[in-house]
């Protein structure tokens, strides 16, 4: 069975990473400057560095359907540049996975292949795909939803040890970030994490960064850009996170039991 996640950011790599340990063939899309923040423990970062590995699974750059098709066979990850996914014509993948986690549905189709399956909120189950993820943190988290849509967005970032917005690190203006901080780092409130050209960013909680932007990004006043956890357990920073876990757990159950139902009709 192959399986094509769309996106691969840090949640999406948790799906992949599940999903592979599973036996299913994966291969994912991204555009071609990622912004994931937590990008130590995503397979996004292998469009910078070409190749990345997370909890012994190795994700490689690719840039045709020939070198897909080598990289799978070798027991690893294609990742390729495709924005909109159009190599979902050329594959005609048994499974789309669209783990973008925008919001909001930025084209996938129920019809993209014989299961579809969606992460988080702007997708309703019937119409855009055969299943809607949970995202949210929280007793519904990792929920598979065959009729109707996750919970919307609060726009609140999840409780983690008391901390919710004070925990995200934020650009303040426009410009090209310059990390100060880098991943793994230990903070205190008010120091100086990174500059959006000349403008100082300063955490506000201590704890460790566990995620940052890629130095030299452009970003946008408001955008995220990093995040800060308080509980200070360094080793998180490279391990794949609990809410990855629950999710791509959801994911697993729902292409079984999809696929159980496909085959019965």
């Amino acid at each position: 069975m192959l399986i094509l996640i769309k996106g691969a950011g840090d949640l999406a790599t948790g799906v992949a990473h599940r999903l592979k340990r599973c036996g299913f063939d994966i291969v994912m899309t991204e555009i071609s400057k990622p912004t994931t923040v937590r990008r130590t423990i995503a397979f996004s970062q292998a469009v910078y560095d070409g190749s990345v590995e997370v909890e012994g699974i190795k994700a490689i750059l690719v840039n045709n359907i020939k070198d897909i098709k080598n990289i799978i066979h070798n027991g690893n990850i294609p990742v390729i540049i495709d924005k909109t996914a159009d190599i979902v014509k050329q594959l005609k993948p048994d499974v789309v996975i669209d783990a973008i986690i925008a919001k909001k549905n930025l084209g996938t189709s129920i019809h993209d292949a014989p299961i579809v399956i969606a992460l988080g909120p702007g997708f309703n189950a019937n119409v855009d795909c055969h299943c809607v993820i949970e995202t949210q943190r929280g007793h519904y988290l990792g929920k598979c939803i065959y009729d109707g849509e996750a919970l919307p967005n609060t726009g609140i970032p999840g409780d983690i040890a008391g901390f919710t917005e004070e925990r995200i690190i934020r650009a303040t203006t426009d410009g090209i970030i310059t990390p100060i901080k880098q991943i793994g780092d230990y903070v205190y409130k008010g120091d100086i994490v990174a500059y959006i050209n000349t403008t100082k960013i300063k955490a506000n909680v201590n704890g460790i960064i566990r995620g940052m932007l890629k130095e030299g990004l452009q970003v946008y006043s408001g955008m995220k850009c990093g995040d800060i956890d308080p509980r200070c357990e360094k080793s998180h920073c490279f391990t794949i996170s609990d809410k990855a876990r629950s999710i791509s757990g959801g994911v697993l159950e729902a292409i079984l039991y999809l696929n159980k139902e496909h085959i019965n009709k």
